[in-house]
């Protein structure tokens, strides 16, 4: 070849490295060579981890520009920063031997923290702090961004139990501290430790020179993992791991999704024959997506997006995964409940006619007494969940309202006799005994349990709030006062809520899929 081969990298010393590495294979071959250091964003901008900048290719882009335009013949990578899909006109030339796969843990002083309930590790990779979390989840992963050196440095100046490096940089760069293990259990990103060659897909000549150096084994493991990644819809912003490695005339392949807390992770296992390793990254994400993969990879999705509705009670996956596209929601549980010990002696006489408003009330009653003690002759109930729980748990209901106001003002026209037991919180709305007080029904309250307030200030940011009770409201205003859209599970709830915002709307049954389908209304 005549011409000089321009080799694009950046300019940081382990991208370096790894351009000198191609370029020494290429001259062992005969080829000319020329360096071209450039700087990407990703080395730019070090105050945000990667997953923050919303680029695609953050280390990339800026050597695919420089190739496209011609100013370089071919662009070296680390192949785990290089997206699934390359830009159009842009092909991978070669990739090299690979180096060591594994993830590395640089710690200071000793390991006792790994067995320690308290430790501060540091890394910018979801990944990594993914996969951590889930085999360490009391310690605490703070982000950690820069170059190699740099980022030693950090560990050093911080007060950080250790830190996660790819084993590859620390030993291209000669710079592994004795403070160190691979961390073995710790599933790579796909690709970890290949360093990829690119060109322009119509330069056949460099192409055949890049064919001279390309590592077929590499070259078959990185493209089942980074496909791998690719069916899973991944990128450097979700916590996917992948390994394959060729032995023995089989494909062996790890792969690993979870969620960023660590909490959820989902694995595959597979081998098979060397011929056949065409169809293992498909087998591989299709086991993933099966067991819960595709509603892991859509929370991630919306974890990158504002939140812009707020539940003030927890909410289950399967509740979550109700809502559309354009919802993003947290939940937590704006109120805490314990239940009472209640004494014997109201059940002495049995009373004849009760009144039940929550599924808490059941639970109580349950805690103290054993169901054949509780055949009550007429059961009232607020709310179906509640009518369900009991007549489970307990027995026949004898009527059910969607509210309090609604059931007191059915008793007052319905009721058998002039007395009623209410099991109820210490936290309560007035008006069912009110109203039946005032129509001369005897109310016999019973404080089942109690509900204690536990707000948290939410985003000013998020205009719509779900209330599931009264007592969800008041616990919301004791942390916020920022006017939102208030979604109701009932109209005892809504009564309260329109004490203090200006809309409020009411589901059309006292359920929380009710209230979801209330938000998802609102936003299409």
């Amino acid at each position: 070849m005549s011409k000089i081969i321009r080799i694009g990298t950046r300019d940081s010393e382990l991208a370096l490295w790894q351009a000198k590495t191609v370029q020494s294979q290429l001259e062992h071959l005969g080829h000319k060579t020329q360096l071209i250091p450039v700087k990407s964003t990703g080395d730019i901008v070090l105050d945000k981890p990667i997953y923050e900048l919303g680029i695609t290719g953050v280390f990339t882009k800026t050597l695919d520009i420089a190739l496209l335009n011609g100013d370089i013949d071919i662009a070296v990578h680390s192949l785990k920063d290089v997206p699934t899909l390359l830009p159009k006109g842009i092909v991978q030339a070669a990739v090299i031997k690979r180096g060591n796969v594994r993830d590395c843990l640089v710690f200071k002083k000793n390991e006792e923290f790994l067995s320690q309930r308290d430790a501060i590790i540091a890394t910018g990779s979801l990944r990594r702090r993914a996969q951590w979390l889930n085999r360490y989840p009391t310690h605490t992963i703070v982000g950690l961004r820069g170059n190699v050196n740099s980022r030693l440095q950090k560990l050093e100046d911080n007060d950080w139990n250790g830190a996660v490096f790819a084993a590859a940089g620390l030993g291209r760069l000669d710079i592994r501290p004795e403070e160190s293990f691979n961390l073995e259990w710790m599933i790579p990103a796909p690709a970890q430790g290949a360093v990829m060659i690119s060109a322009l897909e119509n330069d056949e000549e460099t192409l055949a020179i890049c064919a001279e150096i390309n590592h077929k084994d590499t070259e078959i493991a990185t493209s089942i993992e980074r496909k791998f990644l690719n069916l899973l819809e991944g990128g450097c912003s979700a916590p996917i791991g992948a390994l394959a490695f060729v032995k023995d005339e089989e494909v062996h392949m790890q792969g690993v999704l979870l969620s960023l807390d660590g909490s959820k992770k989902i694995e595959v296992q597979r081998t098979v024959a060397l011929e056949k390793h065409d169809e293992l990254a498909q087998f591989c994400a299709e086991y993933i997506i099966e067991r819960g993969g595709k509603r892991l990879m859509d929370n991630l999705k919306k974890s990158s997006q504002d939140v812009n509705i707020y539940s003030t009670k927890t909410l289950t996956d399967d509740q979550k995964q109700l809502f559309h596209d354009d919802v993003i929601s947290e939940s937590s549980d704006f109120i805490k409940i314990s239940l009472n010990r209640i004494a014997p002696k109201v059940l002495r006489p049995l009373p004849k006619n009760v009144i039940i408003t929550s599924k808490n009330a059941v639970e109580a009653l349950l805690m103290n007494f054993a169901p054949q003690e509780l055949q009550f002759e007429n059961i009232y109930c607020v709310g179906r969940k509640t009518k369900r729980l009991v007549e489970r748990k307990i027995g026949k209901v004898k009527h059910i309202e969607n509210s309090s106001k609604a059931l007191a003002e059915y008793l007052v026209e319905y009721i058998e006799g002039t007395e009623v037991t209410y099991f109820c919180s210490a936290i309560r709305l007035d008006e069912l005994p009110t109203i039946l007080n005032e129509n001369n029904i005897e109310v016999n309250e019973v404080i089942a349990y109690e509900t204690k307030y536990d707000s948290v200030k939410i985003n000013d940011a998020i205009k719509g709030v779900m209330f599931y009770s009264p007592s969800t409201v008041q616990s919301y205003k004791q942390e916020n006062d920022d006017d939102i859209i208030a979604f109701c599970i009932g109209e005892t709830t809504a009564k309260e809520a329109s004490k203090h915002f200006d809309d409020v709307r009411i589901a059309k049954i006292p359920t929380v899929e009710s209230v979801i389908e209330l938000v998802n209304e609102h936003y299409v």
